[in-house]
């Protein structure tokens, strides 16, 4: 679709260094509990990513990639820290390409931050250097050696030369949103005394170093880019320190590009989720359903629980959760911040947060504000977003209504919309949940 003379800007091809896309629409990473425990990938998880690649967006970032077993925020997500896993990251890759998408793998690891533990991960590791307490539930951890840290650092690269062999197009670091890359690089989290803490550039050390690995072990020639928090805005807790402000990411971004990253992925917040990660309602009549799946997570689990599931005690939460989010808005929510950071390096920019309308993102890309645009609740909320933009609407059929119910279903219900007014009937949002299980005969992955 034409604009005047000119082509539109959301189906201009995104040029990067090591990769172009076909679009400035990205899949940003989200996901269910798809996958086998021992960290195999599943024919559904297959199915999901095809959704979306099916849909029109030009690449798919794939949900937390962990690279290691005890790196895993909940079971059932598929990990890249096994060779033998490559055939099946293949099949998942050849089926996003066959509807013309390209395939970003998010490599992570979780630290301190879990949603709920596991075989594998009982003792949280993370860089503090003392015993302490992840924020949201009350994880207790303990400080990683500097042994551990090389040897993740090698976990990383070697996940990275795996996507590689699989055939993918590219690699995140998921540097945001309160895993561990961002535990590293917080001055509101990370309070170790050696050379991983202290001064910022002490603190981004560890994302530096596995930046180095993955162009050692996949080289220089495979896409590589980076998420970032603009600002940590820590202070969720209000007597936790804030964190990270615009200004560090923007020295740590210029310091990602030198060391080599491609891209540079926009995000805020140093937890997940947070106040204005995602944006938009938090629905703690839902949480009080769904949150007994996690009242054993953390020494806070169970005051959390007791939070959602007395209305007596919601207003409490209620003033926590929302008081970051007054005057701010939804959609674009981190747009500003990553107008500043894109005018500070020279590789492209990809900003995420409440993106629905294409007039919006139409100006956002021509403002010079990010080159691209990452989606996710509205892209589950209407798979064929991007295809409905081309067809010349502003806002989908059926908009995302930013409820955020799929996000707090997510640790007990399968992942998708789950807002009923969006649907025809109950049954039928019951009968979109439940497509993504479903097999032809003699379909499978090697």
């Amino acid at each position: 679709m034409n604009h005047g003379l000119s082509p539109d800007p959301i189906f201009t091809p995104l040029v990067f260094r090591n990769l172009t896309v076909k679009n400035r629409v990205f899949r940003s990473n989200i996901s269910g509990r798809f996958d086998n425990e021992d960290g195999s990938l599943t024919q559904t998880r297959i199915n999901w990513e095809t959704k979306f690649a099916k849909g029109g967006v030009g690449a798919i970032i794939s949900s937390y990639v962990p690279v290691a077993m005890h790196g895993r925020i909940i079971a059932g997500y598929a990990t890249m820290h096994r060779d033998d896993f490559i055939p099946l990251w293949e099949a998942l890759g050849r089926a996003v390409h066959a509807n013309g998408a390209k395939y970003i793998m998010q490599l992570s690891h979780s630290g301190r931050q879990m949603d709920l533990p596991g075989v594998h991960n009982q003792q949280r590791r993370a860089p503090s250097s003392t015993s302490s307490k992840e924020t949201l539930h009350g994880f207790l951890t303990q400080a990683m050696s500097t042994g551990e840290i090389s040897r993740l650092v090698q976990d990383f690269g070697r996940a990275a030369w795996r996507a590689r062999q699989a055939g993918l197009d590219g690699v995140e670091l998921h540097a945001a949103n309160g895993y561990l890359f961002t535990q590293f690089l917080s001055s509101g989290i990370n309070d170790r005394s050696d050379h991983y803490g202290g001064s910022l550039r002490n603190r981004a050390r560890f994302l530096l170093e596995v930046i180095s690995a993955i162009r050692s072990e996949a080289g220089s020639d495979f896409h590589l880019q980076v998420k970032l928090s603009a600002a940590d805005h820590n202070n969720v807790i209000p007597w936790e320190g804030k964190g990270n402000t615009l200004a560090d990411t923007i020295a740590v971004a210029r310091w990602c590009e030198a060391a080599g990253a491609d891209a540079i992925h926009v995000s805020t917040g140093s937890l997940f989720p947070h106040p204005l990660n995602p944006p938009g309602d938090l629905s703690l009549e839902t949480l009080a359903v769904t949150y007994d799946a996690m009242i054993s997570s953390g020494v806070f689990g169970f005051r959390n629980f007791l939070l959602f599931r007395f209305p007596m005690l919601r207003p409490i939460f209620r003033w926590l959760w929302f008081r970051m989010k007054k005057g701010l808005p939804i959609e674009g929510v981190t747009l500003e911040e990553a107008r500043q950071i894109k005018a500070a390096v020279s590789i492209p920019v990809l900003c995420t947060g409440g993106f629905q309308s294409a007039s919006f993102v139409r100006e956002a890309i021509t403002s010079g504000a990010v080159d691209g645009v990452s989606i996710a609740r509205s892209l589950v909320a209407s798979n064929d977003l991007v295809e409905q933009w081309r067809a010349g609407r502003d806002l989908p059929e059926r908009p995302c209504t930013y409820c955020n119910k799929c996000l707090v279903n997510a640790p007990k219900n399968p992942m998708g919309c789950y807002e009923e007014s969006r649907f025809p009937s109950r049954e039928a949002m019951l009968e979109e949940l439940m497509s993504i299980y479903r097999t032809k005969p003699g379909l499978r992955i090697p």
